[in-house]
């Protein structure tokens, strides 16, 4: 028996940040990143819309990438003070994530991030307010899933926190707000909803809901991603990506990823390489190796007309050259001798990650370490 959690309301297509307007509320904090909102009229339109709500506003603002504990504490006081029953998290996948913890601090002041980093020890929410989310990147699916990823800058660790309850009650999945993302931006966010597909549709506990979702947002990435990244204005491609991602993120928030975001979390935490990019950097042999023991990678090949994981692979290998993104790890800059240094320590927190569970084949170290080395020279995997 499984279960299937989206947000109850999920408004889509361009023009759709207009049902701002049929909320129900008194008062609205909205949380946002840097200017790139401001800049592109986003945030202004946001505060309108909610105003036409019969809502008043107020801004939460400049949470950094890769949100950190004291921003998150911060922003719950400033909750706090302001007493929101609606909170509002709007721009990329680092202000709509630290929108979520806030909003736990904010119903338990008393939680620890060590706590809450346990497998889904958020308590009920929805005491005091609740969540909306609105991406301005087509990517992450944070807007879909009940997963927030928070750091403690003086540890150096990022702490998962993954519960439903964090599910979004309201995504609004609105085209229009991704036009002024840069093309690299668009590329690698693009190629992690990619990766989200992938991994979702080989889980192994994959079924056919969640299957339908993901096979149909690998689809939308390889038809669209391309015009997305050459023509930024093109709203039909961007609404098409921003599709792709949040269907993307109702599959793995119900299925999970594998070792591809097992890996890619350590190589990204380690060197810096974008999330997107490591992702896409290290598919195709993870399609390679998981290809032995699923045939659900040639059911993908089907999608342009081919039969085997190979051709899978290469389809991804050519559509991540297309976009302008490295195909192996020591393109990145890395040199040999720091990633030799580190390859085993890479390869043990791998094995460790929680996606690792949810892989359709068990990689042993040795693996997990083959495919990190076939990866940084820019090599295909034959294990």
């Amino acid at each position: 028996m499984a279960k299937f959690v989206v947000p109850k309301d999920v408004f889509h297509g361009l023009g759709s940040l207009e049902n701002l307007k049929e909320l129900k509320g008194t008062k609205a904090v909205i949380v946002i990143g840097g200017n790139s909102v401001k800049a592109n009229g986003s945030l202004e339109r946001t505060e309108n819309y909610l105003k036409e709500a019969g809502m008043s506003s107020v801004v939460f603002s400049d949470v950094e990438a890769d949100p950190s504990i004291e921003t998150v504490k911060k922003g719950a006081e400033f909750f706090t003070q302001e007493q929101p029953d609606v909170i509002v998290g709007l721009g990329g996948c680092s202000a709509i994530d630290a929108a979520k913890a806030m909003w736990i601090y904010y119903e338990y002041p008393d939680s620890t991030l060590e706590e809450l980093a346990t497998p889904f020890a958020v308590k009920a929410m929805r005491n005091k307010a609740y969540f909306v989310a609105i991406p301005s990147t087509s990517g992450t699916g944070t807007e879909i899933t009940g997963l927030s990823v928070i750091t403690d800058r003086e540890k150096g660790t990022k702490y998962p926190i993954v519960s439903h309850e964090l599910t979004p009650d309201v995504a609004i999945i609105d085209g229009e707000l991704c036009e002024s993302m840069p093309a690299h931006v668009t590329a690698n966010t693009g190629l992690d909803a990619l990766s989200h597909g992938v991994e979702a549709y080989v889980s192994n506990i994959a079924d056919r809901y969640n299957d339908a979702l993901a096979k149909g947002a690998i689809e939308l990435v390889f038809k669209n991603l391309n015009a997305a990244h050459t023509e930024p204005n093109n709203k039909e491609a961007r609404q098409a990506m921003h599709d792709a991602s949040c269907m993307a993120g109702m599959a793995f928030t119900n299925v999970w990823l594998g070792i591809v975001h097992s890996m890619s979390h350590q190589i990204g935490g380690t060197f810096g390489i974008p999330h997107g990019c490591g992702n896409a950097i290290l598919m195709p042999n993870v399609t390679r190796f998981n290809s032995k023991v699923t045939d659900k990678y040639n059911d993908l090949a089907g999608l342009f007309g081919k039969s085997t994981a190979e051709d899978f692979a290469q389809e991804i290998e050519t559509l991540r050259a297309s976009v302008g993104v490295v195909g192996s790890i020591k393109e990145y800059g890395i040199s040999q001798a720091d990633w030799d240094a580190k390859l085993d320590t890479l390869t043990q927190n791998a094995m460790d990650d929680p996606c690792t569970l949810f892989n359709p084949r068990k990689p042993k170290f040795e693996e997990i370490k083959a495919l990190y080395q076939a990866c940084y020279e820019g090599n295909a995997i034959t294990i």
